[in-house]
């Protein structure tokens, strides 16, 4: 175990131990995410689905099909070393009116202090509303239309040219709510999806396997 993941299991039981997570806790739900220290693509979500907290594994459920589709990756390296996943909140937040509540806020601390583990991410997937706009506030004051369609037509942020800070490539959810929106703006699939699997490939390699890491090819050889 690194030190890194070592930290990683105090954030847990940090979260574990909160009065706002008691009944999560007595139920024998743990927090859901996916912590790699070698990620190079970190996907960042709202927070897990009831289905998700079920079966406690991250994008376990139909969005998280489709999200592997748009990707262009199969299941084994949407969960290999090279992609994290750390949702806006790290458990199933309950149901309202609309629909599933949003992550509480609270969490979001939470969220950072693992996020900050990951030192060599070089693409962060924003998925959804909270996501982007915890990541990108310039991006979130804009309609989620106009934001994605900005990526599609060849936004300079989304150049696959390597820099010293992450690329942010929003999406809309990949929730079956949403192939409305989806079938409506065609443009989504025909632009910004192909660019996303480009950045994608481009720190991935064909075993899964994040590139440029001599130690972990070693280890797969």
């Amino acid at each position: 175990m690194t030190e890194n993941d070592s930290a990683v299991q105090a954030i847990i039981k940090e979260i574990e131990q909160l009065p706002e997570n008691k009944s999560y806790t007595e139920r024998g739900i743990s927090p859901i995410f996916q912590f790699h220290q070698e990620a190079k693509i970190l996907l960042v979500g709202q927070a897990p689905g009831k289905k998700v907290e079920e079966s406690g594994i991250p994008f376990h459920d139909l969005s998280g099909k489709r999200l592997m589709e748009w990707m262009g990756i199969s299941e084994a390296i949407f969960y290999g070393k090279a992609i994290a996943i750390v949702p806006m909140d790290l458990y199933y937040p309950g149901k309202g009116k609309g629909g599933d509540l949003p992550p509480r806020r609270f969490m979001r601390n939470y969220h950072d202090k693992i996020v900050a583990l990951l030192p060599h991410i070089e693409l962060r997937i924003l998925i959804g509303k909270y996501a982007i706009s915890h990541y990108d506030q310039k991006g979130a004051k804009l309609p989620l239309k106009e934001l994605l369609y900005s990526h599609a037509i060849g936004d300079e942020a989304v150049s696959s040219k390597r820099v010293s800070s992450p690329i942010d490539f929003p999406l809309v959810h990949p929730s079956p709510l949403n192939y409305g929106w989806i079938k409506k703006n065609p443009w989504f699939m025909e632009k910004n999806i192909p660019l996303l699997q480009r950045l994608v490939k481009e720190r991935i390699s064909e075993r899964g396997i994040p590139k440029g890491d001599a130690s972990i090819l070693s280890e797969n050889s």
